[in-house]
């Protein structure tokens, strides 16, 4: 299983930024997607996660600003990240765990300047 994760880059405090994951399998197959993200010099965080009945979970540091989502028709899976903060910098990952298996995109950084 793939994941090809896309959007991030530069932001100011308080600005937006949307995340993409494009799995390289069907959404039915995956019953879990989350987004994690690692900060310099910390450990990777679970930041928000769906899974294929539509349950959300949020990290207590992202939720209310954060949103993540799934179109299943586009097989993709997005995190709406708004009122960004300079401790949301750091590199997100797109993971998907299928049957006990986590697998993991590329990673793509957000750069939060206040």
């Amino acid at each position: 299983v793939q994941l090809q994760a896309s959007g991030g880059g530069l932001a100011q405090a308080g600005e937006s930024l949307r995340l993409s994951c494009a799995p390289s399998i069907s959404f039915f197959n995956i019953p879990i997607m989350n987004w994690y993200r690692q900060a310099p010099g910390k450990q990777r965080e679970l930041v928000a996660e769906v899974t294929s009945s539509e349950n959300k979970g949020y990290a207590a540091a992202v939720k209310g600003r954060f949103t993540i989502s799934r179109d299943n028709a586009k097989n993709t899976v997005y995190l709406d990240m708004d009122s960004l903060k300079p401790e949301d910098t750091g590199v997100y990952y797109c993971n998907a765990i299928i049957r006990g298996v986590y697998y993991w995109g590329q990673g793509t950084q957000v750069t939060v300047s206040s």
